[in-house]
């Protein structure tokens, strides 16, 4: 599925939380008992993500509408979800693509990720290794990392006119 990815504006907010608390409830609730995913929903708001992108890089794709989110802090990603209608289409792995060519860019040599027991698998097939598992407050959390091609160019602020 070709999608689009762009910058997120603050409009996308309500269709993010929407995609967002749709997987946590209809994909994520497979793997996490009903109090943990409530308490997920109510931390991803729209007004969440507002405040989110304040101090993070968030991206959104889209077809004719927003089909899915990834968030990013320098070389940490943060917030992959997906439409559950549309799961299993590649949306999720070009969105990943995405944030990790921006990474390479800006001169990271690895990408790091904390990923729930449902994202899990996902990150594996792209690459990224199991580092150790950690708790949270959402439950079990597994943080993973992929090693990065290096840059063929320079980052942006490392260039000479």
């Amino acid at each position: 599925m070709a999608i689009r990815v762009r910058p997120f504006r603050p409009e996308d907010a309500p269709r993010l939380a929407e995609i967002v608390q749709r997987c946590l409830r209809e994909v994520n609730s497979n793997d996490y008992p009903a109090h943990i995913i409530d308490k997920m929903c109510a931390h991803f708001t729209a007004e969440r993500f507002i405040e989110l992108s304040s101090s993070r890089l968030i991206y959104v794709a889209e077809d004719v509408r927003v089909v899915g989110t990834v968030s990013r802090d320098g070389n940490k990603v943060y917030t992959m979800f997906v439409d559950p209608d549309l799961v299993g289409r590649g949306i999720g792995r070009q969105l990943m693509q995405y944030i990790e060519a921006l990474a390479v860019r800006d001169g990271f040599d690895h990408m790091e990720t904390g990923a729930s027991i449902t994202a899990h698998q996902f990150y594996l097939k792209l690459g990224y290794t199991d580092v150790r598992e950690s708790e949270t407050e959402f439950g079990l959390n597994y943080i993973l990392r992929k090693p990065l091609p290096p840059a063929t160019t320079p980052p942006d602020h490392y260039r000479t006119r």
